[in-house]
């Protein structure tokens, strides 16, 4: 069978999606172009700037789509490619694009805040300090192992290190120029992306050759300065621009793709047992970005929201990006059933594989040299590609870590003001995340990592379930959000339970083993509480409507 066939359905698919689905959640969620957006109603030059939809959707998917939705769909082929096509065509189409959107419209409705804002109003302000403080520690642990990934590629690929480093610096121009000189955004862009091809080719000649502890020490030093500067200096120039890094690296994987037309050679199905565990809930854990993952609620109702130039563009970059972002991660599955059962396993499965990254890589450079380009180049091209996304994941994190860091010590007063106090002011707040983090990064991250998919998918549970509230309590259908919700607690209560009884009744569970266990174990019941607190919100708003009725 020819994967043509695969990418031809994946394309058609979210196309008609975006136009079908994506429409009628615009009608749904009653999006209006004439209602200002926090970007516009509480402008202050540093969080909240409205953003032209091309530049915002360029942040906001460079954001969400570092490496996972690569590793993701190229670990979960072991299941075979029917389940994981399926998963990412139904998950994102239905779960992981009205996650995003929905996030995006719930924050902006409330003056751009944070899920754990929403929770506040809906749930109650314990929920909102419950769920602030699991995000936050989920934004610690990924801002180290994301610093660490980093760090251990610009080691191992110093030409990496030098071009990341000069992209920060054609950034901080394209802003000055676009956004405080009025130059011309498709110029500009021109400019800024010849830059970038032009930074690649400098650090290809002048690699920088670093330690991974100077790196790390660099990475935390610029994260800082990401974290708490405008965010038209940095944050929205880099990100716009490595967009189109990511942009042309797929559209040019599916032209080639075409070309190239390979055949499919792993197993359609590999068995509901796998090395990895059971497909359900395992699938649905590992293949997150690219599905649904809880990391782009903290995105979408983080940055985003902040930036939103108009109502109606949340569709676009909530709904769309993320059914761009599962259109990368088809293209990441075929990579990996173009090879035989035996070279996946050697490059992906087998201790001391070089692991997904490489065999995306690799596949990506095939597709290319179909276009004329060395395989060679499109190789080291694609790994690049994915160390800038990388980075960007990692600042963006950062900010999103100062922001709910922030917003746990918020308090709101009875006229609808915030009092501020020593853990709202953004440096301290910065500081403290970044501390936590270099610890952690420097320290055994590794120990907690495992319960990283399922405490990720537990976000996007959370979510769900704040929109679902939200919606019941403005008395409107809340079904398009309350079914994948249902789904998504079943998917992340099972793989926690499964990381309890495995790391508790294992005869050689190590301290590392039952530290894990314990934070399993304290999600779990997270979980248990904040869906009691969202019946309860529930069952208030059943009894406020028959009394509004009778």
């Amino acid at each position: 069978m020819s994967s043509l066939v695969l990418i031809a359905i994946a394309l058609i698919v979210f196309v008609t999606a975006y136009k079908t689905y994506g429409s009628y959640l615009v009608k749904k969620f009653d999006l209006n172009d004439s209602r200002p957006t926090p970007a516009h109603t509480m402008n202050d030059g540093v969080d909240y700037v409205p953003a032209k939809a091309p530049v915002l959707l360029g942040h906001h998917f460079a954001s969400i789509a570092g490496a996972a939705p690569i590793i993701g769909p190229v670990t979960a082929a072991v299941f075979g490619w029917i389940p994981a096509f399926l998963w990412i065509l139904i998950g994102g189409v239905f779960l992981g694009a009205v996650h995003d959107f929905s996030s995006i419209v719930a924050s902006i409705r409330h003056k751009g805040k944070s899920i754990g804002v929403i929770i506040d109003h809906t749930m109650g302000e314990t929920g909102k300090r419950l769920f602030n403080l699991f995000a936050w520690l989920t934004l610690v642990l990924v801002i180290a192992v994301f610093a660490n990934v980093v760090a251990n590629t610009f080691v191992a690929v110093p030409e990496a290190g030098t071009a990341s480093m000069l992209f920060i610096f054609v950034a901080i121009i394209y802003g000055f120029t676009v956004y405080r000189n009025n130059f011309p955004v498709l110029i500009g862009t021109i400019i800024g992306v010849a830059l970038l091809l032009v930074s690649i080719w400098i650090g290809i000649l002048y690699p920088l050759n670093l330690s991974f502890n100077t790196w790390i020490f660099i990475l935390m030093v610029y994260v800082f300065v990401a974290s708490i500067a405008p965010v038209w200096i940095l944050l929205q120039p880099r990100d716009y621009l490595n967009s189109f890094l990511l942009y042309g690296m797929i559209i040019g994987a599916i032209i080639g793709l075409f070309l190239y037309n390979p055949s499919v050679k792993l197993d359609a199905y590999g068995g509901f047992s796998t090395s990895l565990g059971w497909m359900f809930p395992v699938l649905f854990v590992t293949i997150a970005c690219g599905a649904i993952s809880g990391f782009h609620s903290l995105v979408a109702s983080g940055t985003t929201s902040k930036q939103l130039n108009k109502e109606t563009d949340a569709k676009l970059i909530g709904y769309g990006g993320m059914l761009i972002e599962s259109t990368l991660a088809v293209v990441a599955l075929i990579t990996a059933i173009m090879v035989t059962k035996d070279q996946y396993t050697a490059t992906v499965l087998a201790k001391g594989a070089p692991g997904p990254v490489a065999l995306f890589s690799t596949g990506v450079g095939n597709f290319l040299a179909e276009l004329g380009i060395p395989k060679n180049v499109g190789v080291t091209f694609t790994s690049l590609v994915v160390s800038a996304f990388a980075l960007t994941t990692l600042d963006t994190a950062t900010r999103l870590g100062r922001y709910i860091f922030q917003e746990f010590f918020e308090r709101e007063a009875t006229d609808g003001s915030i009092t501020k106090n020593i853990g709202t002011n953004s440096y301290v707040a910065t500081t403290i995340t970044i501390i936590a983090s270099s610890l952690l990064a420097l320290g055994n991250w590794k120990a907690i990592w495992p319960v990283f998919g399922s405490a990720n998918q537990l976000l996007g549970a959370i979510a769900l379930l704040t929109v679902s509230v939200w919606l019941a309590k403005m008395g409107k259908s809340n079904r398009i959000t309350k079914y994948p919700m249902f789904f998504m607690f079943a998917v992340t209560l099972s793989a926690l339970g499964q990381l309890v009884y495995k790391n508790f009744t294992n005869p050689q569970s190590t301290t590392s083993n039952y530290v894990l266990g314990f934070v399993a174990l304290a999600l779990f019941i997270l979980s248990i509480i904040l869906i009691f607190f969202a019946s309860k919100a529930l069952k208030q708003t059943k009894n406020e409507h028959k009394e509004i009725s009778a």
